[in-house]
């Protein structure tokens, strides 16, 4: 079958070569004189002939249309208009400072325009665009948040999860589905950070944490230390007990090794996620990274004071410590120099070279007496847990979160948790024999 437009270029080109020997035929006629009558009405015959043949070619071209018009609808396959490609993903920027590696800001957003004060707070406080390149990854489709992060252009990059879908889940996680989604959401969003843009080592921000001030000079200094002791997976900006009567505000500078996967403003390697994306959970995964299995005797760095507060007391946890901590938790406001600082102390063998002799020579006292705020002249103490039972009950007693995460308490190293109560330094700890956490006691 010819296609329309053969069609049309034959029918025409037949309309030109039939003129065309008309022509010639009335041309190349004898051309014997007649007489005057003869001759006139030879003339009009042959321009009414050629009149009546133009007639008859103009109805043959107009049925050559009309026919091909018709096989044309008759035979189209419909075609459904592709999308406008997605934009394409930003090029990873190089660092223009000596030495300086990108160490791009992940926000994970889904239905809260509230996401402003968190983007707010990011570029009021970012040093260098080049440096701390700002990627938002949307969820949910929540049109609002969207037109938010949409107002802030170039400022920063906003990638959408395309599956928007429910997830199957078992009939007693029904009313777990948003930690499905959420789940989903970070396997995503870390996959375009990590495979697609390219980047040697991310910092994850939820939408409803602000930042302090330093955060930015907190993870540029730590970052060479997550480099070089590979007992370390991540720097956290979270103290768990950071509420303000728990820490010493005066040393704003001070930063633990913990057991605990603290998350709420991370820091992550490329190389972690290799490890950890083959084998992401399909839900609870901050509750997954606390497990032994994904820990592997790891720590991460923490704060004494937080570099993060979070504000969103609304969400898939409906507030689960939100009003007893959460809110509570103190924000840094004193810029620290972390770039000028030596934080070669934290390395493993070195820590716990200063750290635990630190706490275990630290005079012991009784919950009684602390509660009392009695023996006040021994300064720095030390409060002695056996087990499960009593770590719970004297944190509870002391307003420190007292749940176990296969074992390990929040903001704890080697099972020792450092905090300040009544204006003095307070080591909660297990007795100096300690051989490693009892994932039984979760």
């Amino acid at each position: 079958m010819l296609k329309k437009s053969s069609l049309v270029l034959w029918g025409a080109a037949l309309f030109i070569a039939w003129n065309g020997l008309l022509l010639l035929f009335l041309w190349s006629r004898p051309t014997s004189p007649p007489d005057g009558d003869l001759l006139t009405a030879q003339v009009i015959r042959l321009a009414q002939d050629a009149e009546s043949e133009l007639e008859r070619q103009k109805q043959l071209l107009h049925q050559i249309h009309r026919y091909s018009g018709l096989w044309g609808r008759r035979h189209r396959v419909p075609v459904t208009p592709k999308p406008p490609p997605p934009p394409p993903p930003p090029s990873p920027p190089q660092a223009t400072e000596p030495g300086g590696t990108v160490l791009p800001v992940l926000v994970l957003a889904c239905d809260r325009s509230t996401v402003r004060r968190c983007l707010d707070k990011l570029l009021r406080y970012r040093p260098s665009a080049q440096q701390f390149p700002v990627i938002v990854s949307q969820d949910c489709g929540h049109a609002e948040t969207a037109r938010v992060i949409a107002s802030y252009g170039d400022a920063v990059a906003h990638i959408r999860q395309p599956d928007l879908s429910d997830i199957p889940v078992p009939a007693e996680h029904r009313k777990f589905q948003g930690y499905y989604k959420i789940a989903r959401h970070y396997r995503w969003a870390l996959g375009q950070v990590f495979r697609t843009f390219r980047y040697r080592a991310a910092i994850v921000v939820e939408d409803d944490l602000e930042v302090a001030p330093d955060f930015f000079e907190y993870f540029q200094a730590a970052f060479p230390l997550l480099l070089a002791d590979r007992s370390l997976w991540c720097v956290s900006a979270w103290n768990d007990n950071g509420k303000e009567q728990m820490v010493d505000v005066a040393q704003a500078e001070l930063l633990y090794r913990t057991d605990f996967f603290p998350g709420l403003g991370w820091l992550l390697l490329a190389e972690l996620w290799d490890e950890l994306e083959p084998k992401w959970p399909r839900a609870f995964w901050d509750d997954w990274m606390r497990q032994p299995e994904q820990r592997r005797d790891r720590s991460c760095v923490r704060p004494e004071v937080s570099r993060t507060m979070t504000f969103g007391r609304k969400g898939v946890s409906h507030g689960q410590f939100f009003d007893q901590y959460l809110k509570f938790i103190k924000l840094n406001d004193r810029f620290v120099p972390f770039t000028q600082l030596d934080l070669s102390y934290l390395k493993k063998d070195e820590y716990e070279r200063s750290f635990l002799p630190k706490v275990y020579s630290a005079p012991e006292v009784r919950v009684e007496e602390l509660q009392g705020n009695r023996r006040r002249e021994l300064g720095t103490v030390r409060l002695q847990y056996s087990g499960r039972d009593s770590f719970k009950a004297f944190a509870k007693a002391l307003g420190l979160m007292d749940d176990l995460k296969s074992g390990v308490p929040r903001a704890g190293y080697r099972g020792i948790v450092s905090f300040i109560y009544r204006g003095r330094r307070v080591y909660l700890a297990p007795p100096s024999d300690w051989t490693g956490y009892d994932p039984s006691w979760s």
